[in-house]
This record gives C-alpha cells, sequence and structure tokens, in this order.
C-alpha cells in the first residue's frame, strides 16, 4: 500500500521530533499548509487557538502566518504552549495560549490565553537570525539548521549584564560589568532537528511578509490558501512574555 499523503494524518499533539519535509533552501514558494492547517497540526487546542485569533482579527485576513508550538518540562510536568503569529495589511496580530493542570491527575486543565495587536507600521525592525552546519562545506541547496525570528516594535529593550574580566584566570581586579542590549519584544527560534525543515522555511517567508508591508514594499504572494487581502484600516499587535521564549 503507498503511504498517505501528509494531509491525510491524525491531527495528534506533536512530541518529540518532527520528520523533515524535503525542500529547496532557497525555495520562495508558498507556505507548506494554511493557517487552519498548521493550527490542526500543531494539535494544541486548535479549536480555541483558532477562535481566539478570529476573533482578535475582528475580520481581517490573513496575509501570512507562523503557527510555533513549544515542550517544556517544569519539575515533574510536561508543559506545552503556543505562539501564532497572524499578519495583516495594516496589523500584525500575536496570540499566545499556555495550558495548566489544576491536579495531579490531570483532569482539571485551564487555558491562559493573551493577545496583541501591534501596528505594522509601528514595527522597529525584524531581525532574522540563522545557523548553518559545517560552513565550510557550504552549498547554496543547503538547509538553515536553526533560525531565530526577533520582532521589535515598543522600543522596549533587554539588558544583559556580567562581570567584565581582562582574559587572565590569575587577575583579581575589578574590571566593572560588560553587557549587551538586545532591542526585542517578541523572539521565536525554530529549529529543523524539532520543527522540521518547512517550518523554518514557513518562518523565512513569514519574516519576508511582515518585512514588505512594514517598509511599503509590494507584498509578496500569500502563503497560504486564504482569501485576498481587502484594503482595511485599523491596527493589530500582541506582545509575548519572555518567560516563554527559548
Amino acid at each position: 500500500m503507498s503511504p498517505q499523503p501528509p494531509t491525510s494524518k491524525p491531527q495528534a499533539p506533536r512530541t518529540g521530533h518532527q520528520a523533515p519535509h524535503s525542500h529547496n533552501a532557497h525555495d520562495h514558494g508558498a507556505q507548506g499548509q494554511s493557517l487552519e492547517g498548521a493550527l490542526q497540526q500543531a494539535g494544541f487546542y486548535p479549536r480555541l487557538v483558532a477562535d481566539v485569533v478570529d476573533d482578535a482579527l475582528d475580520g481581517r485576513d490573513c496575509m501570512a502566518h507562523l503557527v510555533h508550538l513549544e515542550t517544556h518540562f517544569d519539575r515533574a510536568e510536561v508543559r506545552r504552549h503556543i505562539t501564532v503569529l497572524v499578519l495583516t495589511d495594516d496589523m500584525l496580530v500575536i496570540a499566545h495560549v499556555d495550558d495548566q493542570q489544576l491536579d495531579e491527575a490531570g483532569e482539571q486543565i485551564v487555558a491562559q490565553i493573551s493577545t496583541e495587536s501591534v501596528p505594522v507600521a509601528q514595527i522597529r525592525s525584524v531581525v532574522l537570525s540563522y545557523m548553518y552546519a559545517q560552513p565550510q562545506n557550504y552549498k547554496p541547496s543547503d538547509p538553515v539548521r536553526e533560525l531565530t525570528l526577533s520582532i521589535a516594535w515598543s522600543g522596549g529593550q533587554r539588558l544583559d549584564m556580567g562581570p567584565a574580566s581582562c582574559g587572565d584566570p590569575q587577575c583579581e581586579a575589578d574590571h566593572g560589568y560588560s553587557g549587551t542590549i538586545a532591542q526585542e519584544d517578541i523572539v521565536l527560534r525554530i529549529s529543523a532537528e524539532a520543527d522540521g525543515l518547512q517550518a523554518v522555511q514557513d518562518a523565512k517567508l513569514f519574516a519576508r511578509a511582515l518585512r514588505a508591508v512594514n517598509t511599503g514594499s509590494p507584498a509578496p504572494v500569500p502563503h497560504s490558501p486564504v482569501s485576498a487581502p481587502r484594503p482595511r484600516t485599523g491596527v493589530f499587535g500582541n506582545r509575548l512574555s519572555r518567560g516563554h521564549q527559548r
């Protein structure tokens, strides 16, 4: 029997590593799935998340989207949370959903949801950080191993400080402090190993669409099977708690 296409697989919560999709690393084509399909594949309360995002969009059309599911361990608990970015022609909508067990048996669960709307004109920077394996052997067809997407809009900055040193392990002099300042409101790390190559490509396409809208450049072809965006007025946005960043 021939294997079924990916779309026919049951939409169960994702754990562990997802098998990478094969594609060219420099493919500028469409994203792998529609927003609804991406939420179903994530398997994290897809109907609830879809309704929250739909309410935040307030009738606006999705031009681009990015769905990112993360799993982390809190002592003996396994906790998941999902971040959904949706771009319209005038705003960026960010939804974040966590769940929490209220009892040891896991029968009582609550979901905590936050959304924020940011005018695209207010976005100050879109930063993509790439990680390639074996760069000395790089070929144009090599996929990105890991991608970090940082978006800043509020002017807020994160300051990382630490004691400065001169490099001499025997030196006991006080060299003061050194640090770095990073401007970011949301940071998402997408790994080809954990999330799949298509997820990395989708993040690149989302960032490209966001830059196009933010700078007033011609918007790229929508990467999901949604209706064409209609001209609208108004704005949208949302900030993500850094406690959920990797």
